[in-house]
């Protein structure tokens, strides 16, 4: 399926927490229609009015009927069900895309969805989320994790591209992998963090947190460089394009 495939869609969000409510306006910015967003929570729904006024709160299968695109920003483990559920009640369209956010899943989880026709895309930012128009601002130059069949890898790309991001392949037999990498960055940052702010507080340092940035960030930054030599996770030497991916790509 060509890439132009990517070009104006109808994007329906399902899950407004952090990471979906920035991805959904970062697709609106960039030109497609935000059909609707499925929030539960007051505070989804407070998120969901600030990052996407205008945006009609619909309940799912309505929000999946209407959309080209379906962005599944959802707990891990809530994507499964929900797609099998859909699938069960015939809600999934030929065609149409469904792209999940999660870092340890593959395609395989949206194997339902695809069996009713849908095509499936994995996609992860690899960043943390604030869930407010910060994000916005952090969005260009983040790399994102795409895993879907090779005939569509383009579209998941030109969608990364599309919100500012750089894309880089992983196999769906790497996603696990690639999910346990991101959580042990994720959890053992903050982990550490709050450890030496709590040391620093019983000895009465005030604002530990302040006190420790410009540490944090320049060990993180050292750490980070030792592993920055080669070739881009796009494949390429300069970051240039997003049609030369690594080898063993999906």
């Amino acid at each position: 399926m060509p890439a132009e495939r990517a070009g104006r869609l109808g994007v329906g969000t399902i899950g407004a927490g952090r990471v979906g409510a920035v991805l959904a306006a970062a697709l609106g910015g960039a030109g497609h229609a935000l059909t609707g967003v499925a929030a539960v929570s007051d505070e989804s729904r407070e998120r969901a009015a600030v990052m996407l006024p205008g945006v009609p709160v619909l309940e799912v299968p309505v929000i999946v009927e209407r959309s080209e695109l379906v962005l599944l920003a959802l707990p891990d483990d809530e994507l499964e069900g929900l797609v099998a559920g859909l699938a069960d009640a015939g809600v999934w369209q030929p065609g149409q895309l469904v792209l999940h956010t999660s870092a340890g899943f593959g395609t395989s989880v949206l194997e339902p969805a695809r069996r009713a026709g849908a095509i499936p895309l994995a996609v992860h930012p690899a960043m943390t989320f604030t869930g407010t128009s910060l994000d916005l601002a952090r969005l260009p130059g983040t790399w994102f994790a795409v895993t879907a069949p090779s005939p569509v890898l383009p579209i998941g790309q030109a969608l990364v591209v599309e919100m500012g991001g750089e894309p880089f392949i992983v196999a769906e037999a790497d996603r696990a992998a690639y999910g346990d990498a991101v959580d042990t960055v994720v959890s053992f940052s903050s982990a550490i963090v709050d450890q030496a702010s709590t040391q620093l507080d019983a000895i009465g340092v005030p604002r530990p947190g302040a006190v420790l940035a410009a540490l944090a960030r320049s060990a993180v930054e050292n750490a980070l460089a030792r592993h920055d030599r080669g070739p881009l996770p796009d494949g390429t030497i300069d970051g240039a394009g997003f049609d030369r991916p690594l080898g063993g790509g999906a």
